[in-house]
């Protein structure tokens, strides 16, 4: 059987009728669909990116440069209040999707081996699975994921779709749960930047680790963080033994992010200016298109964080979404990320000021 037999269809394809009526709107379309971000690149990453261009004749490493790793540390430790990292516990990645995509596989996970993922969740952790040949437990219940004995567990906070932070309570319960069932847990913290409503604690954090970073691992990337989604920058940290044999699996694999990316990578890390600036432009999107959805007659479901709101007319999502698309406005069916999300939309707020605000008139006519 051939690979892409085991793997889901890819979800977007099921959204083109949407989006073609979405599309034909006097208006145009606006698309709410995705996460992509659209605001400009920040200045010091182009600069640094063309600063170090002329000097990667050669083929950069896997672990990164010492500059690269030293940044990751510093950020883990200043932002998230890590318990102190050497360079064995950090790593970078060509983008969180590729790492998501193949952990389970660079664990050496196969038949017969079970991953925890949460119910409602980014499908690529599914896919993950299925790459590697394992089974899929969606589960958001630390005790029911332990009797499972997985080999992994996927934790996201704050998540994708719909924004639920996990308390620091909720985050220890993993922590336990994955020790006592010998698993390890892999915590995507990729939106952390981005909380509204309460505070994100990293797995890093030693009030949910009891200061030791055995079997854990955190997730982040800097594509939503610093407008670099096509750059392919994130990066590891926690767990030594897990990440040094992901470093050994990784080399053999040429997984290697580019040299000038790298550097880019360092300035981005060191700079949370920019970070401040692009928060306040999610806030203010979030702001308008949240009262506009409930006034139209939606609720608003969890969403403490991220860049999306969940919303719910109480029916099933592809009508939700077809009634979005007869306004021009397309957004992601709740069931792109399984089945208890059937009954939501994901909107996400990553559009332009001019096309968000666009949205907010459109939603005002009815």
């Amino acid at each position: 059987m051939p690979l892409s037999a085991r793997l889901p269809d890819f979800p977007w394809d099921t959204i083109a009728g949407a989006r073609e009526r979405a599309r034909s709107h006097a208006g145009g379309l606006i698309d709410l669909s995705v996460g992509t971000p659209v605001d400009p690149v920040p200045a010091l990453a182009t600069q640094a990116l063309t600063d170090a261009a002329p000097a990667w004749a050669g083929y950069p490493t896997v672990w990164g440069t010492p500059a690269l790793r030293q940044a990751i540390r510093a950020y883990a430790e200043q932002r998230w209040n890590s318990v102190p990292l050497e360079d064995a516990n950090v790593l970078p990645v060509v983008g969180t999707k590729e790492l998501v995509a193949h952990l389970p596989l660079q664990l050496g996970l196969g038949a017969g081996d079970v991953v925890v993922i949460p119910t409602t969740a980014y499908p690529t952790y599914e896919v993950g699975a299925r790459i590697a040949g394992a089974e899929v437990l969606a589960t958001d219940d630390p005790a029911e994921a332990a009797a499972a004995q997985p080999r992994l567990i996927w934790i996201n906070s704050p998540a994708n779709p719909h924004g639920a932070i996990l308390t620091a309570q909720q985050v220890a319960a993993w922590v336990d749960a994955a020790r006592a069932a010998g698993s390890v847990l892999a915590s995507d913290e990729c939106y952390g930047e981005f909380a509204w409503d309460a505070e994100p604690v990293s797995v890093l954090d030693p009030a949910v680790n009891g200061g030791s970073l055995d079997g854990l691992i955190a997730a982040f990337s800097l594509s939503k963080r610093s407008n670099v989604a096509g750059y392919r920058a994130g990066f590891l940290a926690g767990c030594a033994v897990i990440l040094t044999e992901l470093l050994g699996v990784r080399k053999h694999s040429g997984l290697m992010v580019p040299g000038p990316v790298q550097a880019a990578m360092v300035a981005l890390l060191g700079d949370d200016a920019h970070v401040a600036e692009q928060r306040e432009r999610y806030r203010r999107r979030r702001a308008l298109l949240r009262p506009a959805l409930e006034a139209a007659g939606f609720r608003i479901d969890h969403s403490e964080g991220s860049l999306y709101l969940w919303a719910t007319r109480g029916e099933d999502c592809r009508a939700t979404v077809d009634w979005l698309a007869e306004r021009g406005i397309l957004v992601a069916p709740g069931d792109f990320y399984g089945e208890a999300g059937r009954r939501h939309v994901r909107v996400a707020l990553t559009a332009s000021d001019e096309r968000s605000d666009a949205a907010v008139e459109r939603l005002r006519q009815d």
